[in-house]
């Protein structure tokens, strides 16, 4: 994708995340900037009658009955900018800060923010020259939204705080005069418009569910590779089990293992006539993570197709409402149900770990190693697999059970969205490297047990891809490079079949 030309209408979570990652230009249509302009002379409108209008000639939240003069307004708008601006932590990575960016430009081309048309342009403008804004990661309370790290990029494009340009960090002013770019003066209400909303919380719960469908796609394909390393029995992938209990997500699962093992030789050969349920009750387990992304993708989607800032204007009516669009609640619980959904493909991706590493389990050498006593093998990777399970647990105890109220207690209830897609994506990470795990184990199974030659089509494309970057382990090495590589490919996409 080259140039997206942003009209105001849906856009789709796929569209999304290929505009940040390729660096797409952006553009501004006709409509969207009809949609602006209506909007921006609708407060002007308002403030020449001399209506009270929240955060535009007033005080921010406890302070709202605090009014502010007319000719205080751009004072009012830089001043909520910088004194917000006071996140800790590490910066977010920049293709999810591009992202946020242009989230909140989609959102102020609906025309109910009332931002000024400059305002918009110059946002775009810094998304197509490449300025990043410096954003940390810590600070945001999910409402009213993610203010603390909007405000960080606010501060650049009013000519402050810190970006990224050409692969340097500097001033935001540094980067705005390389890149050519005139850094706004915030006139009524464009300080707020800014930094309220759910577009944080939304771009890092979109690259989650992105990786989120990845590495779905690669638990499947490493149950199906251990599969063949113990010659599985497939009973319990039959899809007349899974019709009489039809949830889509389980029928799915079991299909799509059933087919990755089409053609092998292996499967089925085994003396035991019922896996164990980390085999057995992958339809069942994997399918409900996949019912779970399905959900969450239609949260993540609506969200990113609304409009989440305060107060909100309608120029058809000449009207400007307050309300609570900007509470990330709808976001929190649903990250932190794929937080929990993601968990658990690594918590039975280990059991099937401990089933192969396990010689009372597997019928192969302890540890998957030959000379095992003088050589450990594969004994150490299933601690690490464990100890990243049990940290998922931790991070899987929700955040959007908490509140702490803030500002005096005018906003004494809020979402903690944003932590909930913080460790979500920590959890992404585990779960990546359990799979590598599992994939490293299950390969090195195939070598032990010979059943390599008996393959099925498509898992003997994933186990000659592994042994293309990670070869057999025939005495003791250092693993985690291995499981780096492996984990990479996940990550690329290179072993989803």
């Amino acid at each position: 994708m080259k140039t997206f030309n942003i009209t105001g209408e849906p856009i789709t979570i796929e569209q999304c995340y290929e505009i940040a990652e390729s660096g797409a230009k952006i553009e501004l249509s006709c409509e969207a900037e009809e949609n602006i302009n209506r909007c921006r002379a609708t407060i002007e409108k308002l403030m020449a009658e001399g209506r009270t209008i929240y955060g535009v000639n007033t005080g921010f939240g406890k302070l709202s009955n605090t009014r502010i003069r007319n000719d205080e307004a751009e004072s009012l708008q830089k001043n909520i900018v910088i004194s917000h601006a006071c996140g800790v932590g590490n910066p977010l990575p920049p293709n999810v800060v591009r992202m946020i960016m242009f989230i909140t430009v989609l959102r102020f081309a609906k025309g109910h923010s009332g931002i000024k048309p400059e305002t918009v342009k110059t946002l775009i403008e810094m998304l197509n020259k490449g300025v990043v804004p410096v954003v940390p990661e810590k600070g945001s309370l999910g409402a009213s939204g993610d203010l603390v790290p909007l405000a960080h990029i606010a501060l650049v494009l009013i000519g402050l705080g810190e970006a990224e340009y050409n692969g340097d960090t500097m001033s935001g002013a540094d980067a705005m005069e390389l890149a050519g770019i005139k850094p706004v003066v915030l006139g009524y209400k464009e300080g707020l418009a800014l930094l309220n909303g759910t577009q944080v919380m939304n771009a890092l719960g979109i690259y989650a569910l992105t990786e989120a469908f990845k590495l779905y796609k690669t638990a499947n394909v490493s149950t199906a590779l251990m599969m063949e390393a113990v010659k599985g029995c497939m009973p319990a992938f039959d899809k007349r089990i899974h019709e009489i209990r039809p949830h889509k997500g389980q029928i799915s699962a079991a299909a799509e293992v059933s087919s990755l093992l089409v053609g092998s030789k292996n499967v089925g050969k085994s003396e035991h006539i019922q896996n164990p349920y980390s085999l057995r009750c992958v339809p069942q387990v994997h399918g409900a993570t996949l019912d779970a992304l399905h959900y969450v993708k239609g949260v993540l989607e609506t969200e990113l197709n609304s409009v989440t800032d305060n107060p909100l204007i309608f120029p058809d009516d000449d009207d400007v409402l307050s309300g609570g669009n900007f509470h990330g609640q709808p976001l929190a619980l649903a990250l932190d149900f794929l937080a929990i959904a993601l968990s658990e493909l690594a918590n039975i991706s280990e059991r099937r770990i401990e089933q192969l590493v396990n010689p009372q389990l597997s019928g192969l050498a302890p540890f998957l190693i030959t000379n095992s006593g003088l050589n450990s093998g594969m004994m150490i990777a299933q601690y690490t697999a464990a100890s990243l399970v049990s940290e998922n647990k931790i991070y899987a105890s929700p955040a959007s059970v908490d509140s702490i109220p803030s500002s005096a207690n005018q906003e004494d209830h809020v979402s903690m969205g944003s932590i909930s897609a913080r460790k979500l994506n920590t959890i992404v990470e585990n779960v990546r490297n359990v799979l590598a795990i599992e994939l490293m184990c299950a390969a090195q199974a195939i070598d032990l047990s010979d059943t390599a030659d008996g393959l099925s089509p498509q898992t003997a494309k994933v186990y000659k891809a592994i042994r293309q970057r990670v070869p057999i382990l025939d005495k003791d090495r250092t693993l985690y490079p291995d499981i780096n590589e492996i984990a990479s490919m996940i990550k690329h996409g290179e072993l989803m079949l």
